[in-house]
């Protein structure tokens, strides 16, 4: 086995998620007082002095249901432990024991996998004495913790991992190319990664807002790597009521930030909102590339793509240049094409021109349309070079940048598309004036004289 998989599992409301991050260390579930935040399972990869462990964090068990979506929790936290090696399980040690913890121990108990106590809460040594209550349990592995203070964390994983087998040397860096799924609320993201998936990995629910932490999921097509990431949906501000809504958005603008692909998901009924707006903008500003998924195709009759095309993309200019997939994750229509079009712009966003091409492009570009002149005198473009990738960020030479009017920026931008494709890329043209005489490299950039063509 590559890796030890370790699940967290407990009534709702002990710490499970707090107890998750601080293992993590970083924030990735999201933490709140009210019952049933965490619907979803979560995975984190870490590396416990030298052994590397897969941690699961689950939503509450609670058999009576009295929290929203309760069976799907119940089936994602019963999910996780079948798969998990060993497991952890929360429980309160201020309220004490509770007839729901007796019921979820004995469901741990069924599975005869190790199982590890944690006592959360215990952050005095006044509150020591608490632990005692939950030996009728009938875990032996009993460590009273803190989540919050971090306190006796590693006690307890030594003790979660005792029985487990020692896993072989791999590594922890995440390979495959990183796709973030993201798009409003109730649009069937997850009803597309479990398409996708070919299994229950998200909670699906018609209700909107039903995912708030964003899931990584691995999977191989065609011996190729991909780590998906499933994200909740974008509210409008003024609809995001709850903390842990607004936790949701911060959540899938990170999730952008960490993706080398975006498919931004639109409903084919509703089309275009201000929130898709916004998306786009913020995969446009870093730099990511983007792929537009019209799902529920099925439902759309006597209207056609090109159609549906045409109105979105003048709502961005952005998007003109995206690929397009016309999807019904409900039928399985279209779906396998989503790998093709991943390639095709991830290859795209880590493509590199040679000076040599650039320069027989802006050749042509001028002798085509020549750059106006503005008070008697004209804008001179000596050359064009590729100074990055991902996305493809590009630098012109030219003698005065502000002699670069408008309309002159997108005829290039217009020229370069049409010659060089970038399909869902992102790219930065940057102006780069002439040195004048006498003047130094560094005085030059100091006067800030690169303007950014456009960034399309």
């Amino acid at each position: 086995m590559n890796k030890i998989k370790i699940a967290i599992v407990g009534r709702p409301n002990v710490g499970k998620s707090a107890l998750f991050n601080r293992i993590c260390q970083k924030k990735i579930a999201i933490v709140d007082e009210q019952e049933g935040v965490t619907r979803d399972r979560l995975y984190q990869q870490i590396d416990f002095f030298g052994t590397p462990i897969e941690v699961i964090d689950t939503g509450g068990i609670d058999a009576k249901g009295d929290i929203l979506f309760f069976e799907e929790v119940k089936r994602q936290a019963e999910i996780a432990i079948e798969e998990a090696d060993s497991i952890v399980m929360v429980v309160d040690g201020r309220i004490g024991l509770t007839q729901l913890d007796e019921e979820v121990a004995k469901i741990l108990h069924q599975t005869h996998k190790p199982i590890a106590l944690a006592i959360n809460k215990i952050d005095d040594p006044s509150k020591k004495n608490l632990i005692h209550d939950f030996h009728q349990l009938g875990i032996p592995k009993m460590v009273g913790i803190s989540a919050n203070h971090g306190h006796q964390i590693v006690e307890l994983f030594e003790k979660a991992l005792e029985d487990c087998p020692k896993p072989e040397e791999d590594s922890l860096e995440e390979s495959g190319i990183k796709v973030a799924i993201v798009g409003r609320t109730n649009v069937g993201k997850s009803t597309l990664i479990n398409h996708i998936l070919n299994e229950e990995r998200c909670v699906v629910s018609p209700i909107p807002g039903t995912t708030r932490d964003h899931i990584d999921v691995k999977l191989t097509v065609d011996d190729k790597d991909y780590i998906f990431i499933d994200t909740a949906g974008i509210r409008r501000k003024s609809a995001e009521h709850e903390v842990v809504d607004k936790f949701a958005a911060i959540r899938t603008d990170r999730a952008i930030e960490r993706a080398d692909v975006c498919i931004l998901v639109l409903d084919s009924q509703s089309g275009m909102t201000h929130q898709e707006k916004r998306i786009a903008t913020k995969i446009e500003e870093e730099g990511q590339g983007c792929i537009l998924l019209f799902h529920k195709w099925d439902l759309i009759k006597g209207f056609r793509m090109e159609h549906c095309l045409q109105g979105i993309r003048q709502e961005a200019s952005f998007l003109n240049y995206c690929p397009a997939i016309f999807a019904s994750a409900k039928t399985g229509k279209n779906i396998p094409s989503i790998f093709k079009e991943i390639q095709s712009v991830h290859k795209a966003m880590h493509e590199r021109i040679s000076t040599g091409q650039l320069n027989k492009f802006i050749e042509k570009a001028l002798q085509n349309y020549h750059p106006p002149m503005i008070k008697g005198k004209r804008l001179r473009i000596y050359y064009l070079t590729q100074v990055a990738i991902s996305p493809p960020r590009f630098l012109l030479f030219v003698n005065q940048p502000k002699l670069m009017i408008e309309s002159y920026k997108r005829y290039l931008m217009n020229q370069f598309r049409k010659v060089y494709k970038f399909p869902g890329c992102p790219l930065k043209i940057d102006l780069r004036g002439k040195l004048k005489r006498g003047e130094s490299k560094t005085q030059s950039r100091a006067k800030k004289e690169a303007p950014e063509i456009a960034s399309v």
